[in-house]
């Protein structure tokens, strides 16, 4: 973007690298009741957006500023006038309006964190309006459009803690003069898991059943068979894996990225007082953890 130098404001010295400015923390509970029975989404949402001129961080000049206030009142009154069947769907629809009510919108950013409440249920019977909260994981996605370009949506799970107690190991390394740590064929395995996905579609896709599909496969990778286990050689093996059967499961995802941080839970020596403690006992470490990331993306097709 040119500056403009008849600015009282501007200085030739300096340049932008990127404006934006938006609302954080717009929260809200939307109940969609069909009958009897109700439906709920809690969401916390945050909305970015960058303006066509720079007039208010050179001049002071607040005619083009949309105020935040009016930010959260919008996601406010969008969730009431159009729903929110998924956080994908209204994502898109609080950055179309941005767009396509301000024309002075370069681009929208939208980022909703959604609240884990789970329907009672009895006997196979779910209960009609009554919610258990179940902060086994948040649900997440992040959509960011540009004006005349079509959105680019993002869907994720984070904060997903899991652990499993044997076939987990770490050998062959490599090893210098300031390595202490042991090789181990059997250790506890702790990871708290980040997975983000782009689509590359947004039409006729089933948002939900993506996202469960996603988060089946990370516990199927991470857990194996129900009656015996998988091993895991290493955080990397399993993170790959799991993307690979993403990937294969899910055609609307195009790329994935996984974070799998090493949560260390290490066996407490009880051998002073005389006990022998063979891998009961463990005391968990909240820092320092290992961190092991990784993105992977389908190949382009190759041009016959």
């Amino acid at each position: 973007m040119a500056h403009d130098s008849s600015t009282t404001g501007y200085n030739k010295h300096v340049e932008f690298v990127r404006t934006r400015y938006g609302k954080n923390a717009v929260k809200l509970l939307h109940i969609r009741r069909e009958g009897k029975h109700h439906y709920i989404k809690e969401i916390q949402v945050d909305v970015e957006l960058s303006l066509k001129t720079r007039k208010d961080y050179l001049d002071g000049d607040n005619s083009d500023i949309i105020p935040t206030d009016t930010i959260k009142n919008s996601v406010h009154a969008l969730a009431k006038l159009r729903g929110i069947r998924t956080l994908e769907e209204f994502s898109v629809d609080v950055c179309d309006h941005f767009l396509s009510s301000f024309k002075h919108v370069t681009r929208a950013k939208v980022n909703i964190d959604e609240a884990h409440w789970r329907r009672l249920e009895k006997n196979a019977i779910e209960h009609v309006h009554a919610f258990v909260y179940c902060p086994e994981m948040v649900r997440f996605c992040e959509a960011e459009q540009n004006q005349n370009e079509p959105p680019v949506v993002h869907g994720g799970i984070k904060d997903m803690k899991i652990l499993k107690t044997t076939q987990s190991g770490f050998e062959g390394f490599v090893k210098d003069r300031f390595t202490t740590l042991p090789e181990v064929r059997d250790r506890c395995f702790c990871t708290v898991v980040y997975a983000k996905w782009r689509y590359n579609k947004l039409r006729n896709v089933s948002f939900d059943a993506v996202c469960k599909t996603v988060k089946d496969s990370i516990l199927e990778k991470f857990a194996g068979p129900y009656d015996q286990g998988e091993y895991t050689p290493s955080v990397q093996k399993t993170l790959y894996d799991t993307q690979v059967l993403v990937l294969n499961r899910v055609p609307e995802i195009e790329e994935i990225e996984i974070v799998m941080p090493n949560k260390h839970y290490f066996t407490i020596d009880m051998s002073k007082m005389g006990i022998d403690n063979k891998d009961e006992v463990l005391l968990p470490l909240d820092n320092p953890s290992g961190n092991i990331a990784g993105t992977v993306r389908r190949k382009p097709l190759s041009r016959l």
